[in-house]
């Protein structure tokens, strides 16, 4: 690493230029080749995703994504009346006639009666595009919109719903990463005291995520990578790389302060932080891959996403960082920490002040304030119990989108399950499968849950046939999802009695559930790797039992408090509409996997960078009540200063609009947040207060065998001038980072 952060700053111009080249060259290479983002999040192999390939091949007209167009009136006449009927059906001519539309079928036709409400008073028109939605220009779509919303005058209402008519609403701009490199910027300033210095970690991390966004759009290239995954991975970037930079950063700081040259400072803070980063990215790498062992091409591409992103902020940390702090100079120093350094010569840093009486009154009550902490987190974590794994859609939009808006009004017209209907698909064998398909209809309509029954249809060969289902509850309730279950338990199989008969059941709510089946079943495996391996990293780096078991219970309490806070905003709509994140609605199955990889990962840092410096501590004196107090004294601030800037990076994210985005900015944010102001400066010290030496105990026979794991570089010379006292505190706080 010595080596590595001597070639950086002897060539700094070529560090410099190289990453600028990286970074422009595949920003032109993600722009000429475009992006190729999947949207497709099917589990393949399930019950509903066999449905929806035997629907496509036997009635490809029905296979793919229908967009609606809705109006609405209260006016004499509702949608019959001639004023309504021949303003929509001139609307309905032009929006037809627009670039990119390659069909609109109406209710005023011959068979569209059905597209009329029983009052009479919502009506609704077929939509289809010549392109899919991961395909069509936003352009066309903004064309279709305006022409349809032109209609609405007069108490005439107009809303556009459905999967192209979204590509609308998608997010614009940065301004949830200008919000949160703004309130960094400023933590950093703070912290710092130099503008020089403030910038070197905002500017690392920009080239970084810069360089892995357009890598990303690259990657989606060659295998399936899900639309969300660069906002995700910006997300993850930014917060982990102007931490790892902040570590590099402080440490060079106090070198020069301690009278080291800018070179040997440099090459110092890089040679110790350097190698903390290393290891606390590969970590996090480690945590992100553990979603391939879902096996789940969607999250295949996601977890190779964010890796990247964190692989190159990590890079640009060991590499770019060095080059530029060479660059600037004694300016990583404020000028009156110049103009003090260059009047009196080398000095000691401030002792801890606020932490170090904040160590001892954990010290002396850690019954107390454990049990609140405890209590903290069991609060935070109930909602957890009630987390119901299901995929949002258009009925969680903000009340404004007009997606919302035409979403309403057709459940309003049509009842609440229409816009989530099931599809029964039937593999048809003989005349006894025809005959017990054709009376199927008669059976639904007698099975509670079920509003209307349409169909059967069978393609040219009879060996398809289909009926379609609309529920009497919303897409996303409990009861629809218990006749997805009964239809399949029960109607089903005692229709087919005694023929050949295969009926699937597909549609909306059946694939919500089948996803969220199958990443509740592979989420045992999910949580055993990911956290098994992240204890015996800590078993080989502490000597202890009960440092990983902790660890392990500390990142547990972390994710299921920050799930609680998720349940309660999206699920039970606590200030998600406030916040203009939309409705109340399930929560995303993907969202515990990649927020666990995530939250393991930063977890990881602040346990080992804390528990580290007690290990110190304890090895030296033996003593474990002083092991702890040290320890939390020393590393508490860093540990805050870091987590401020992750949480408003994270927070800064609900403004994406997007709501996926916005469920892992709350989540993560709330997690760091939780970890810790609650976890690590508070419940953690107070068990090893409580444990005592059981804290480091290890057998003797697991002590001999176990390889030994160091993270820590080999002690460094002190720098003439400098004094003992500064130098024995810089090299306590550069162990105990050492190992971030």
């Amino acid at each position: 690493m010595t080596a590595l952060a001597r070639w950086c700053l002897r060539r700094r111009l070529v560090v410099i230029l190289l990453w600028l080249a990286a970074l422009t060259g595949t920003a032109v290479a993600a722009g000429v080749a475009g992006s190729a983002y999947s949207t497709d999040y099917a589990v393949p192999g399930t019950e509903s995703g066999r449905a929806g390939a035997l629907l496509a091949k036997a009635f490809p007209d029905r296979a793919g994504d229908a967009d609606t167009l809705v109006w609405h009136t209260d006016g004499s006449g509702g949608v019959r009346s001639t004023a309504v009927r021949a303003t929509m059906t001139h609307t309905l001519e032009a929006v037809s006639e627009l670039p990119g539309v390659a069909a609109v079928q109406g209710p005023y036709g011959p068979g569209g009666a059905g597209q009329i409400s029983g009052d009479g008073r919502t009506a609704y028109a077929s939509l289809t595009f010549r392109s899919s939605p991961d395909d069509l220009p936003a352009a066309q779509v903004r064309a279709v919109v305006d022409t349809a919303k032109a209609a609405a005058r007069n108490g005439l209402q107009v809303e556009l719903g459905g999967s192209g008519i979204a590509l609308t609403q998608a997010p614009q701009g940065h301004l949830p990463e200008a919000i949160g490199l703004a309130v960094a910027a400023v933590v950093l300033f703070l912290a710092f005291g130099s503008l020089a210095a403030t910038l070197l970690p905002i500017v690392t991390a920009l080239a970084a995520v810069g360089t892995a966004t357009a890598g990303i759009s690259l990657l989606g290239h060659a295998m399936a990578v899900a639309d969300f995954a660069p906002m995700l991975g910006m997300l993850i970037g930014l917060g982990v790389g102007i931490d790892y930079a902040l570590f590099i950063v402080t440490r060079h700081r106090k070198g020069l302060r301690a009278g080291l040259t800018v070179q040997e400072a440099a090459e110092r803070a890089v040679t110790v932080s350097g190698r903390a980063v290393v290891f606390a990215g590969a970590t996090v790498c480690i945590a992100l891959l553990g979603m391939l062992t879902l096996r789940l091409d969607f999250l295949n591409g996601v977890a190779l996403a964010a890796s990247l992103t964190v692989v190159l902020t990590v890079a640009a940390s060991v590499t770019l960082l060095p080059a530029l702090l060479g660059l600037i100079g004694t300016r990583a120093l404020g000028r009156r920490e110049r103009r003090r350094l260059a009047a009196e010569g080398p000095r000691s840093d401030p002792g801890p002040g606020p932490a170090a009486r904040w160590a001892g009154f954990v010290e002396r009550h850690p019954k107390l304030l454990g049990a609140a902490a405890a209590a903290v987190m069991l609060t935070l974590a109930l909602p957890t119990l009630g987390l119901h794994l299901g995929t949002s859609d258009q009925g969680n939009d903000p009340a404004t989108a007009t997606t919302r808006k035409a979403y309403d009004l057709l459940a309003d017209g049509f009842g609440p399950g229409f816009n989530g209907p099931l599809t029964l698909v039937g593999s048809l064998d003989g005349a006894a499968d025809r005959l017990a398909f054709d009376g199927l209809p008669h059976t639904l309509r007698d099975t509670p849950g079920v509003a209307r029954v349409s169909g059967p249809e069978f393609d040219g060969g009879h060996a398809t046939g289909v009926i379609t289902v609309v529920p009497d509850s919303a897409p996303q309730s409990r009861q629809t999802s218990d006749l997805v279950a009964r239809l399949r338990t029960e109607v089903l199989p005692a229709a087919a009695d005694g023929t050949t008969l295969q009926v699937r059941v597909g549609g909306v709510t059946a694939g919500y559930d089948d996803f969220a089946g199958v990443i509740v079943g592979k989420l045992p495996l999910f949580l055993g790797a990911v956290i098994g391996l992240g204890s015996v990293l800590l078993l080989l780096a502490f000597r202890s039992i009960g440092i990983p078991l902790k660890a392990a219970l500390m990142n547990l309490a972390a994710v299921s408090a920050s799930f609680g806070i998720v349940v309660a905003v999206f699920q039970w709509g606590w200030g998600s509409e406030a916040l203009g994140l939309g409705r109340a609605g399930p929560v995303e199955p993907f969202l515990p996997v990649i927020m666990v990889s995530v939250l393991f990962g930063l977890s990881m840092d602040y346990q080992v960078f804390l528990v580290s410096r007690m290990y110190e501590e304890w090895q030296r004196t033996g003593d474990n009540r002083r092991a702890v107090r040290v320890g939390l004294a020393e590393t508490s601030r860093v540990i805050n200063s870091a987590a401020v800037i992750m949480i408003a990076v994270f927070a800064a994210f609900v403004l994406s609009g997007d709501r996926i985005i916005a469920m892992f900015g709350i989540g993560l944010a709330a997690a760091v947040a939780l970890d810790a102001f609650v976890l690590r400066t508070l419940l953690v010290p107070a068990l090893m207060h409580l444990l005592g030496g059981a804290n480091w105990w290890l057998p003797a026979w697991l002590e001999r065998w176990l390889p030994r794991l160091s993270i820590e570089p080999p002690e460094e010379p002190v720098a003439p001038g400098a004094e003992a006292g500064a130098e024995d505190r810089t090299r306590s706080a550069d162990r105990a980072r050492a190992v971030v």
